[in-house]
């Protein structure tokens, strides 16, 4: 394991691959949080934002192109965000059940399953891990 292709990689993939560990882990944290609570609501506003970030960042890497600068990455990433807001709006309008169903399909899709697909081989997550 080396971090040297990622400190070489642009300060938009660092900050990219920076917010999505952290959401990673602080969403794992969010689970095992009694639901409602002050620290699961502030910890959940910091995941949403750490969550946008990593989505909006996604514009910034075009490696993988197959409609000019995107891929269907981008296409996730606009999903993404409009989940985002549908889980919150959910939260906001008392729809908890909603909200959690979102945020857990947000946690394993956007953050969990396509992070497997930055470990496969030529990706820069996948020469972080294993060299």
């Amino acid at each position: 394991m080396t971090l040297q292709p990622l400190l070489q990689a642009s300060p938009v993939i660092q900050a990219h691959a920076a917010a999505a560990l952290a959401a990673l882990v602080l969403g794992a944290l969010q689970f095992g949080l009694r639901r409602g609570g002050g620290r699961q609501r502030w910890l959940g506003r910091l995941w949403v934002g750490l969550v946008a970030v990593v989505a909006l960042s996604s514009f910034g890497i075009s490696g993988l192109r197959q409609v000019g600068p995107f891929s269907w990455i981008h296409a996730l990433s606009v999903f993404t965000l409009a989940a985002l807001v549908r889980a919150v709006l959910y939260a906001r309008r008392g729809n908890i059940t909603a909200h959690r169903w979102t945020m857990i399909g947000l946690y394993l899709g956007a953050l969990v399953i396509t992070g497997l697909f930055t470990l496969l081989p030529g990706r820069i997550m996948g020469h972080v891990v294993f060299g």
